[in-house]
């Protein structure tokens, strides 16, 4: 449509028609055309992160285009790809001019990162009082009390819980629903005396005897006793939020049960490690959203503002 617009064919397109399209996706649809001034005020279409991906994928088009021998001028020489590194591309004739660098452009929008979303306690207790099945208040409670991702549960397989030892190894496995764990090296996760008591439940009340080595399978639905989907799980979200109120994904259990431990002073590293990240910056970058109402409460707990040997 962009390029409708300006009568340009994809080849031809120059560093200054890549500005031009950042420009086109943050205007509001019904505005493109470019006939109606926008006032500063309206906001814009397209979020940072959403205009940053776009370009991305633009990059790797014209960097693919290239490595099949289409003539794109300028484009890929004067164009650095958002993030600072080269492309594998190459023009012909690069090793002439290997040691005189050119100057090359980043076209990206500084994006501001997000915080992550946390369920408070009362709304993490609403959702779970709403389910009408022990498998999914099961499902929920796990998501909770471990921060694992939702694919690494529809994974689980019962002998991945120890009950006597109150704990759960996530592992990495080829699963039939299709679920995935991002995490290669396995990990143990300690888990509550609570929810090792809800297992059991779930296993007498609601599995009873059915002969699957998943834990969270299809009881009511078809094809049953098979192994649940994500599909399936969105579903039953959707229910939940209609039934609560509460406008909830899965995965905001991973960044509460996070939140939930940096706040009651578990040490990062340890934190790191339960949740599977194989570096603790990823931990750090993620996580380290502590308000300044939870710095000051560390800081009086630690004593910080009253027995001074200090007078100011």
């Amino acid at each position: 449509m962009f390029l409708g617009a300006q009568n340009l064919d994809w080849c031809e397109v120059r560093l200054e028609n890549v500005a031009e399209f950042v420009a086109w996706l943050r205007r509001p649809p019904q505005l493109r055309d470019g006939t109606v001034p926008i006032l500063p005020s309206v906001e814009h279409h397209c979020t940072e992160s959403t205009v940053n991906r776009k370009l991305s994928a633009l990059s790797a088009f014209y960097q693919h285009a290239a490595r099949h021998g289409v003539d794109l001028g300028e484009l890929l020489r004067a164009w650095q790809p958002a993030g600072g590194r080269g492309s594998g591309w190459k023009p012909f004739l690069h090793h002439i001019s290997k040691g005189k660098p050119q100057a090359r452009r980043a076209i990206v929008l500084s994006a501001q990162s997000k915080l992550p979303r946390v369920l408070s306690a009362a709304e993490v207790q609403t959702i779970l009082d709403a389910c009408d099945h022990l498998r999914d208040r099961f499902l929920f409670a796990v998501l909770f009390d471990t921060g694992m991702r939702i694919g690494e549960a529809l994974g689980l397989r019962h002998e991945d819980i120890a009950a006597a030892e109150s704990q759960i190894t996530v592992q990495r496995r080829v699963n039939d629903n299709g679920a995935r764990s991002k995490s290669c090296a396995p990990r143990t996760v300690p888990v509550s005396a609570e929810l090792v008591r809800l297992y059991a439940d779930y296993l007498h009340l609601e599995y009873d005897d059915l002969d699957s080595d998943y834990v969270f399978v299809n009881l009511w639905g078809r094809p049953h006793g098979h192994p649940l989907t994500y599909t399936a799980v969105y579903d039953l979200v959707k229910r939940l939020r209609r039934r609560t109120g509460i406008d909830f994904d899965p995965h905001w259990y991973r960044h509460t049960a996070a939140t939930r431990m940096l706040r009651d002073g578990v040490p990062i590293e340890v934190v790191s490690k339960l949740l599977g990240h194989a570096d603790i910056t990823t931990t750090t970058a993620v996580y380290g959203h502590l308000s300044a109402e939870d710095a000051r409460k560390a800081l009086e707990e630690a004593g910080w503002f009253t027995g001074r040997e200090v007078r100011l």
